[in-house]
């Protein structure tokens, strides 16, 4: 989810109708990994045989392994040059190139996120060379291409209108989500919506944590997701990244958005210089698909980061849309209500990120 101009000696005639090819060629390609949703365009010099290239390569049959940095990472190319997957040294979310689908909101945004790019969470952290281990040729082999939900499917079967879907057991485990219950009494300075409604509030049942720890469920937050629930929702309970009791107790992913924010899991890929509006991160062209995003905005927070939410992907005017629950609509959205989706430009949400984390 930005070189000065030198004088150059008169080139022949063959030499610049090389240049210009190459020129042509680079570009073609960005074109065309733009059009298929891929954000690790801008290193287009690691193409094989292009001199003076950012980083490594290795062919496997028709296959190209080639090495990145910032963040360090593992990128498959095809035979034809095309992105297949892209996987971040320390993080187990792997981006995939599959169908192409679109996500849309049309009750709430004019916005649609129609992109290829697959988001799957891997059995192990990535690291270099991890392409030659049996666990990852095995997993691979089971998602390259495949349909089956991932994690943006995940995400957006709590939008509104988005039908329930039950375990064999009754439980409703998706469907349309509440942010939290209305607040009656005024106790949290005045906010439209309760916070701390957790995945196990949405499910209805107890949840037993790793460290021995149970989530007890309340009934007024039944059916609801406050912006941490949703993503521990949406990449713990259906991902099964491991997940946290609170934000110090347990391993895996922490209860809330400060907590996520701060902690050691995964890959800082805009590292948290602080809470200020001075230290809002300029870089987000390193962001891509599945990335967490954290804000502040709540000054009433001190210096806790307060919201969180997911990189979606470029919408089709070329924003970088971002997915999370809400209070102003009450539960998941890429809705424009309380300031529009998108991490580009000086909008609300824009102006209030301050970190993201690759998981």
């Amino acid at each position: 989810m930005a070189g000065k101009k030198k004088t150059r000696p008169l080139l022949t005639g063959l030499v610049v109708l090389g240049l210009v090819a190459t020129s042509g060629y680079l570009t073609l390609e960005l074109r065309k990994q733009e059009e298929r949703g891929v954000t690790e365009v801008r290193n287009v010099g690691v193409l094989t045989g292009v001199r003076g290239q950012a980083g490594t390569s290795e062919k496997t049959g028709e296959e190209r392994w080639t090495r990145l940095a910032n963040p360090a990472r593992s990128v498959l190319r095809g035979a034809d040059g095309q992105v297949k997957a892209v996987l971040t040294d320390g993080a187990r979310t792997a981006k995939l190139t599959g169908p192409a689908r679109t996500f849309a909101e049309p009750a709430s945004t004019a916005s649609k996120v129609s992109t290829t790019d697959w988001v799957r969470l891997m059995p192990e952290p990535w690291a270099k060379g991890a392409e030659k281990r049996k666990w990852f040729k095995d997993w691979y082999a089971e998602y390259a291409g495949s349909e089956e939900d991932d994690i943006f499917a995940f995400a957006n079967q709590y939008v509104a209108g988005a039908p329930q879907q039950k375990d064999e057991k009754g439980v409703v485990y998706a469907g349309d989500a509440n942010f939290g219950p209305l607040n009656t009494s005024g106790a949290e300075g005045g906010d439209l919506r309760l916070e701390q409604s957790d995945f196990y509030d949405y499910l209805g049942i107890p949840y037993s944590f790793r460290n021995g720890a149970v989530g007890s469920p309340e009934a007024m937050r039944a059916r609801s997701l406050d912006c941490s629930g949703y993503i521990r929702m949406v990449l713990g309970y259906r991902a099964r990244y491991p997940l946290m009791s609170s934000d110090t107790a347990g391993d895996g992913l922490p209860r809330t958005a400060n907590g996520m924010a701060r902690s050691d899991q995964g890959v800082d890929v805009l590292p948290l210089a602080g809470v200020s509006e001075g230290d809002r991160p300029s870089a987000i062209d390193q962001l891509q698909p599945g990335d967490l995003v954290f804000f502040k905005l709540d000054t009433r927070t001190g210096q806790r980061l307060d919201h969180v939410g997911m990189v979606l992907g470029h919408d089709t005017e070329g924003h970088l849309i971002f997915i999370s629950s809400r209070e102003e609509v009450n539960g998941p959205t890429i809705g424009d209500v309380g300031g529009v989706s998108r991490l580009d430009g000086n909008g609300y949400y824009a102006k209030t990120l301050r970190s993201a984390k690759r998981l």
